[in-house]
């Protein structure tokens, strides 16, 4: 099982919208970077949901229910969309400033590629960010 960070607009759709929907498809992505990571996603991965614009912060985890499979709103086989449901909310967000205040986080992609959408999540990352979730 590999976990990734999906980052999203909460004005257009948040991780309280995917609660309430308890299911969406995940698409719109269009990065060439972010395409090849959604290429690498597998059904019973996990997710952080990350709000990017004022909240910039990890809200909360979701599963992803499909591998990846084509747009069915495009023509372009390239554009690769999958599945996934609400897990839980952290107990409190996760910011950025947080993340990026913390050293051992240098190397993470949410750190150094503050535009990529879909990345891949280190099982040391993902441990420490619900510790920090939970504090």
């Amino acid at each position: 099982m590999t976990n990734w960070l999906l980052k999203t607009e909460p004005n257009d759709y948040s991780y309280a919208d995917l609660e309430r929907d308890g299911a969406t498809c995940w698409d719109g992505v269009k990065n060439n970077m972010a395409l090849k990571n959604i290429r690498q996603v597998r059904k019973g991965d996990s997710a952080f949901i990350y709000h990017t614009g004022k909240e910039k912060a990890v809200i909360g985890i979701a599963r992803i229910t499909s591998d990846p499979y084509q747009d069915p709103k495009s023509d372009d086989p390239k554009l690769q969309v999958f599945d996934l449901a609400p897990e839980r909310s952290l107990p409190r967000g996760v910011t950025l400033k947080e993340v990026k205040a913390d050293p051992e986080f240098a190397d993470f992609a949410l750190v150094r590629l503050s535009r990529l959408s879909v990345m891949e999540v280190s099982p040391a990352f993902w441990k420490r960010i619900v510790k920090m979730a939970g504090k």
